[in-house]
């Protein structure tokens, strides 16, 4: 089978060689043999392949985190052959093996490209907007880099709990694809007033949430309303912040972090319950995943991760493997 694999740290993304021998791997007790459909991209997956990422997995490996398609063998009960699935997994294949915990069934009506970047986005933004920020209707919710794979989440996530939504991004473009998929408001976030023009949307009120993957916080403080609360959702400016944390007293707010790969070894119990909520919002229509407007392949897959590295790209960036009819 094709599939990329690492032998050794890479640059980034230009030294990724598709091999076209890899023997297709068996699935182990626990386990299912899924042939890979399309694969969701994401900014960490160079980090990954570079060795800078959490995960250092042995070499070889295939590199990779979120996929769609069909199981082709099935060790457990809950899935059989045929099933259509999404899931976490070393994803750069045409076959792997994955744990059955870490898939899930695609939502009716999603097609295979809808579903690839699922598994790890859509959580990580219900969770902190839900268990993390309790986002209420009626409340300013402020999404950084609204048109990015967790942004467009939140931004969508935040209007169906009745938020009123403050996108920014840096470009008129991205804020234009945040406001397609429901953004109120959209600031660009290098305007040297931002803060004053979140301030102004508002009242004087400032926003009561912000989702932060950037890493704005210590800007975010100066336009936070009382009682107000900045998620920690990642940090795509490359650098860890230091705190005024007097205007965390004055302002009486908090700054709630979010790793929602961390609930399944310290809060399993709340996984169903966001997995629940959003199934039943995706299945309603209430919400559908944005995606960026070029589908890149197996072949063509180093492309995208470029893209998303260049700051190219807006919603969730996916490659299709095989040919198929997405909406099978």
């Amino acid at each position: 089978m094709k599939a990329y694999v690492v032998n050794q740290w890479l640059k980034g993304p230009n030294d990724l060689v598709l091999s076209s021998n890899v023997p297709v791997p068996e699935p182990k007790q626990g386990e299912l043999q899924v042939q890979v459909k399309a694969i969701g991209l994401n900014f960490f997956d160079t980090l990954m392949i570079q060795g800078r990422y959490q995960i250092k997995p042995p070499f070889p490996f295939v590199p990779g985190g979120e996929f769609a398609g069909i199981v082709t063998k099935s060790t457990v009960p809950q899935f059989k052959a045929g099933d259509r699935v999404f899931g976490s997994g070393f994803s750069f294949a045409e076959v792997i093996t994955v744990e059955a915990n870490k898939v899930l069934p695609i939502p009716k009506n999603f097609t295979f490209e809808d579903a690839a970047g699922l598994y790890i986005t859509w959580p990580t933004s219900y969770a902190a907007l839900v268990l993390r920020a309790q986002l209420k209707a009626g409340e300013y919710c402020l999404v950084h880099a609204a048109a990015g794979g967790v942004g467009i989440a939140a931004v969508q996530i935040a209007k169906a709990l009745g938020a009123k939504v403050i996108a920014t991004a840096g470009s008129a473009d991205k804020l234009e694809v945040a406001k397609k998929y429901g953004a109120d408001y959209a600031i660009n976030y290098r305007d040297k007033d931002w803060t004053n023009q979140v301030k102004k949307i508002t009242n004087g009120h400032g926003a009561d949430v912000v989702y932060d993957p950037v890493g704005l916080v210590e800007e975010s403080t100066k336009c936070i309303a009382w009682n107000g609360r900045i998620l920690v959702v990642g940090f795509a400016k490359g650098t860890i912040e230091k705190l005024p944390t007097n205007r965390v007293l004055l302002k009486n707010i908090s700054i709630v972090g979010i790793h929602w790969g961390a609930y399944a070894k310290n809060e399993v119990e709340s996984i169903p319950k966001v997995w629940n909520d959003l199934f039943a919002l995706f299945e309603s229509g209430g919400l559908k995943p944005a995606l960026y407007h070029k589908i890149y392949n197996l072949s063509t897959l180093p492309e995208g991760l470029n893209a998303i590295n260049n700051r190219e790209t807006y919603a969730k960036v996916v490659a299709t493997v095989g040919g198929h009819d997405s909406k099978i």
